[in-house]
């Protein structure tokens, strides 16, 4: 992990107080960036999360699903933590915490957005920085790769049908053609592009010259992040400074996610037998959330100035300290991991 991406979220805050500070003084500017829309999707906007997603898909290899099937006790319990469990889970403590507990302290009229946001945080699994916390705790690089590259399979016609189903049931009005359209710009062509990108500069130069591209994308794959969060808090300053202690209450339900969903893929995958260099970045893989994407379908779906964007960009917050907590979890446990009697008869027989 670089210095950068160890520091992610003391550069977050920085962005934090930068948006708040430029959208208070410089407020007509802000208006202007969040009129420059097309069919509902604001352009700088999308040019950012581009630069955001693209270079992460870069690193993505589909062929590595022809090998799925080679730890299928792991890629079985992160699918189940990241599709059936995940968002539904998310969205029962947005609607207990955002909904009921915290409400007397949030603005009434964005209880709602909260909520949404805080599903479209949950509905997509991590693309990128799964690849450092699998590295972080001895991870099977092979089976990251392959759960990363089915994940984002299946996330191109999952992810829309579960954020609609789950927004219907929180009774948001489903924008379905602005969701389809955020599913398109900011999954299927990504995707595409990503892929013919890699194919490319494989063609080209071989895995030396991927390496090479991929040095040079990250560093602005993560400025545009950074770009993106000024942009929001720009909008979302006022509201801030009104109530700052609205990203704290957001930060509840997160972290409760985090730690039960990757909790709960870490004890499946003891009890299944499944080896620990598995079951570490299946753990975290079922915990950690696409953040680039859930910001970018919130300002599409609910704007720049929702309570939606906001729950979004509080993921992005906390991402780097608690999934680094989960990492040391998860080395630190592992003792009392292959102690499981599951695990050492799985071993025996491997030895055997």
């Amino acid at each position: 992990m670089s210095f950068f991406e160890r520091t992610l979220t003391l550069w977050v805050a920085a962005c934090i107080v930068t948006g708040i500070a430029l959208g208070h003084f410089f407020p007509s500017v802000f208006q202007a960036i969040g009129a420059a829309e097309v069919a509902k999707v604001n352009l700088p906007v999308a040019v950012l999360i581009w630069l955001m997603i693209i270079p992460m898909l870069v690193k993505i290899d589909f062929a590595a699903l022809a090998r799925v099937g080679e730890h299928w006790r792991g890629i079985g319990v992160t699918l189940l933590v990241n599709w059936a469990l995940k968002p539904f889970t998310m969205a029962l403590l947005a609607w207990l915490f955002m909904g009921w507990l915290f409400a007397p302290w949030l603005p009434a009229e964005q209880i709602d957005s909260y909520i949404a946001g805080l599903i479209l945080l949950a509905a997509a699994p991590c693309t990128a920085m799964v690849f450092v916390w699998s590295n972080l705790c001895r991870g099977e690089p092979h089976f990251t790769l392959t759960q990363v590259a089915l994940n984002d399979s299946i996330m191109v016609v999952a992810f829309a049908p579960i954020v609609g189903l789950l927004l219907g049931l929180s009774a948001i009005t489903v924008p379905w053609d602005t969701l389809l359209l955020s599913v398109v710009l900011y999954i299927a062509v990504p995707v595409v592009l990503a892929q013919a990108l890699r194919r490319r500069v494989l063609a080209r130069g071989g895995e030396a010259a991927l390496a090479g591209w991929l040095s040079r994308l990250q560093p602005a794959s993560l400025g545009a992040l950074l770009a993106t969060l000024v942009l929001l808090f720009g909008f979302q300053g006022e509201q801030i400074l009104a109530q700052p202690f609205i990203i704290a209450l957001l930060a509840v339900p997160i972290l409760i996610q985090v730690y039960l969903n990757s909790g709960l893929a870490y004890l499946l995958n003891r009890i299944s037998g499944e080896a620990h260099c598995v079951a570490g970045p299946s753990a975290l893989i079922g915990a950690s959330n696409f953040f680039e994407l859930a910001v970018a379908a919130a300002i599409s779906l609910f704007g720049f100035d929702s309570g939606a964007a906001l729950a979004t960009v509080v993921g992005v917050l906390i991402e780097v300290p608690v999934m680094l907590s989960v990492v040391a979890i998860v080395n630190r446990t592992q003792g009392w991991y292959e102690a499981g009697a599951a695990v050492r008869r799985r071993v025996a027989r491997a030895d055997a």
